[in-house]
């Protein structure tokens, strides 16, 4: 507040400030019109004198009338002390509408209105859970949902591949002629495009068992398809259910056969398949090694054209996979295949013999326990495989037979024949 801001008031010839008293103010509706005194000494007197007169000339101190605008003139003690308290209030009053004019700008009709956004709701913090099948971070409900097996082409008239980097675990074994076919399983990610889709292959069936997962497949071995009868296998086969799988024009039969894993997971529900009963692998956080000894590694399955390398990659921690010479691509995403995991298990494998088919299909005995080169963290740990039975789930120990925790993320394994398949450095 200005402390210097005041009223300024008529001043009179003895120093004492005019004002109306509140009688005047009281019958100024039915009296002549109040005006302001001047400043001057002719105001005080009488008309055609120009001298001042006393202030009474009765012995009574009554004001003599000389005009009807100074009949209050000079003032009573009464007059005196209401006229005071009325001059505290005018400046009171004056001073605070002062400040209020310098201090707060009054809000008329185009001056714009301002309104206050709304406080904004914190968000939900997302509750997650480990992934059963990858150790990620995922919704539980990714985990309710049934994991999916699909097998997946290798051939060069399939490359490149779609789904297989969206994938949690990818399976990797000879077919026969020395191909190799791949077996892929969905749970976090779902694909709108996976393939192309193959036929099946005993060992395939084994492994898919122990993640208890519905089954994708175009067909398959006399074997294969003799198995997944007996052992009760979750058969989504295209032979079966052509209508939730599709072909493409822009390549040929029996390259061009691919699928979309929520189509298979309505089918997977009106089978009854709402859920995979599997416990996972036990995992760890990862801790990448300050200095690796395993970042070139080569898997020597068959030919140059299903040869397989994996370069590691330090800032990712991860492993970029490169066959036949070149890098993997999805064709989903355009980037190179990248697990977090890979894992060499020494399977003993045969030749099969000519069967009712006509054909020779591989042979491997993956029911047991064997050698397992993991690889992680730019490091390699030799431990082993187990899987006691055709339905019982696959495990990895350490040597020392303690379960082997795996970094959370892609899992790829590759069934070798033998140790001498395997180079790294």
């Amino acid at each position: 507040m200005h402390d210097d801001i005041r009223p300024v008031m008529p001043v009179s010839p003895r120093g004492r400030t005019t004002f109306l008293t509140p009688e005047e103010a009281a019958v100024k509706d039915t009296r002549e019109e109040v005006k302001p005194q001047t400043t001057t000494q002719a105001s005080i007197n009488t008309p055609g004198n120009s001298v001042g007169l006393p202030r009474s000339n009765s012995p009574l101190g009554v004001p003599i009338k000389q005009n009807k605008r100074h009949k209050f003139w000079p003032p009573t003690k009464k007059q005196l002390l209401i006229g005071s308290i009325t001059a505290v209030v005018v400046l009171v009053v004056s001073g605070g509408l002062s400040y209020m004019a310098i201090h707060h700008k009054p809000i008329t009709s185009s001056t714009p209105k301002v309104v206050l956004a709304p406080k904004p709701k914190p968000r939900p913090v997302s509750n997650t859970v480990a992934s059963i099948l990858t150790g990620l971070p995922v919704p539980p409900a990714d985990n309710n949902r049934p994991i999916t097996a699909v097998m997946i082409e290798n051939t060069p008239f399939a490359r490149p591949q779609a789904g297989l980097s969206q994938a949690g675990v990818v399976f990797e074994a000879l077919t026969e002629g020395g191909i190799t076919r791949f077996m892929a399983l969905f749970q976090d990610q779902l694909p709108n495009f996976v393939g192309p889709v193959r036929s099946a292959r005993p060992y395939f069936v084994d492994w898919d068992l122990g993640f208890d997962a519905p089954y994708a497949h175009a067909g398959g071995s006399p074997q294969a398809l003799s198995e997944i009868q007996a052992l009760n296998v979750k058969n989504l086969d295209y032979m079966y259910y052509p209508d939730y799988y599709t072909r493409i024009s822009s390549r040929a039969a029996p390259h061009n056969l691919y699928t979309n894993i929520n189509n298979l997971l309505t089918l997977e529900a009106k089978l009854g398949w709402t859920s995979s009963k599997f416990s996972g692998w036990p995992r760890k956080l990862d801790s990448p090694s300050k200095n690796p000894n395993a970042t070139n590694i080569n898997f020597n399955l068959s030919y140059s054209t299903y040869n397989v390398n994996y370069s590691y990659d330090a800032k990712t921690n991860t492993y970029n996979r490169s066959e036949g010479g070149e890098a993997q691509i999805d064709a989903n995403t355009g980037l190179q295949l990248s697990p977090k995991v890979v894992i060499g298990m020494i399977v003993p494998w045969s030749q099969g013999s000519l069967d009712s088919s006509d054909a020779y299909y591989s042979v491997y005995q993956d029911v047991g326990s064997g050698q397992a080169y993991v690889f992680q963290d730019g490091t390699l740990t030799i431990g082993e495989w187990n899987k006691p039975t055709q339905s019982s789930p696959l495990t990895f120990t350490t040597s020392s037979g303690q379960p082997l925790k795996l970094d959370a993320g892609q899992t790829w394994i590759t069934a070798l024949a033998s140790t001498n398949e395997i180079s790294y450095n």
